[in-house]
């Protein structure tokens, strides 16, 4: 009895050596859970290992199956085999002479949730073959969706007229054969699309808008629209605020004549920058608050032309940081006179202190006393 236990267990020992197949090295990397739209498609990703040398993909016979029965076959390259309601709505995306069993199921429905194992046949010739494997233990469960994802926007909260605005709209998908298509509203503009897998099975395609905003776009909705596979959408919206170029201009006078002038929604436009300049300055100018008692300008009143700051200035703009007393720290720009010929002194003497609040010009450099 002793000698009959220790020849079979040598024989299963040999049986086990001499085996074609060793389970322990059948492995699959199938992902566990996966979202798929209703009506789009979804790629399973899948790939596995065998214990034989690597085989041609004609020697292989890949099969995807419910985990229960496991008889009922989803994709098998005999359609004849395949359930109904599966049939000409799976194929394989992967090669499996590279050991890659990825699977693409067209058309979801929503009862096409699984869970769904795959299976590895060596089969040599066409004739059933016992060197076969299930992965039982690695199927995969879809999770149905009826309504597609939502883009996402990423923007800043303003942009400004004449300087770059880039808005980015991306939206995820389970599909990699079909990726959605993302469309803007204003389809004019410079669009970069993009493509990336965030994990096993779930990928996201990006797309990035530029433009410069104008004026006229100021409160404009701005969409971008995600089609997907199957001809589902989605959308996400936003409204575009633009923020006005304001440059304030600081002149002085002999410390008696405080301007500061604003000059609202100024684009400059090729060789007519200067011309266009200066004529809006002449328009647009708004005299804020003026430091100027009427004596000041009998002083003036007979040689006027001279203190004329428009045929006397010309104006180059840049943008400072001053601090105003009793106000916050506000941008202005700093007015910068080149002067083609010195102008009589418009003589006059300055106020007392009427306890008026002033812009210390001397702290900011503005030179153009006249």
């Amino acid at each position: 009895l002793h000698k009959e236990r220790k020849m079979k267990m040598i024989c299963l020992l040999l049986a086990a050596i001499c085996s074609p197949v060793f389970t322990e090295d059948w492995k699959a990397n199938v992902v566990k859970e996966l979202d798929a739209l209703v009506t789009s498609c979804v790629a399973i990703p899948c790939s596995f290992t065998y214990p034989k040398d690597n085989l041609p993909s004609s020697k292989l016979r890949g099969i995807w199956h419910l985990s229960d029965p496991p008889t009922s076959l989803v994709y098998h390259e005999d359609q004849t085999r395949v359930l109904d309601n599966f049939k000409g709505r799976t194929h394989l995306l992967g090669t499996l002479g590279q050991n890659n069993c990825t699977l693409e199921m067209a058309k979801v429905k929503d009862h096409d949730s699984g869970p769904f194992c795959f299976q590895i046949e060596l089969a040599k010739t066409n004739e059933p073959t016992r060197d076969k494997f299930s992965f039982v233990e690695d199927c995969v469960t879809l999770k149905m969706l009826h309504e597609p994802p939502t883009p996402t926007l990423t923007k800043p909260d303003t942009a400004t007229v004449g300087r770059s605005y880039t808005v980015t709209c991306s939206v995820k998908h389970t599909c990699s054969s079909h990726q959605p298509t993302l469309t803007w509203s204003r389809s004019t503009d410079v669009d970069v699309k993009s493509y990336r897998e965030i994990h096993s099975g779930n990928w996201e395609v990006q797309s990035i808008l530029t433009f410069t905003p104008e004026e006229k776009d100021d409160h404009e909705d701005i969409t971008c629209t995600a089609t997907f596979n199957g001809m589902k959408t989605s959308t996400a919206k936003f409204t575009l605020y633009v923020k006005r170029e304001i440059f304030t201009l600081l002149l002085n006078f002999e410390g008696a004549l405080y301007f500061e002038v604003y000059i609202l929604d100024i684009v400059y436009f090729g060789p007519v920058q200067h011309i266009g300049r200066m004529i809006l300055i002449s328009i647009l100018c708004v005299y804020r608050y003026t430091k100027l008692q009427p004596h000041h300008y009998s002083h003036c009143s007979r040689d006027w032309h001279h203190c004329y700051l428009w045929s006397r200035l010309h104006f180059h703009v840049e943008k400072i940081q001053v601090s105003k007393a009793k106000h916050q720290n506000q941008w202005i720009s700093r007015a910068h006179q080149i002067i083609t010929s010195q102008p009589k002194s418009c003589n006059y003497k300055a106020d007392p202190d009427d306890g008026d609040d002033y812009v210390n010009t001397a702290d900011l450099n503005i030179y153009g006393n006249l």
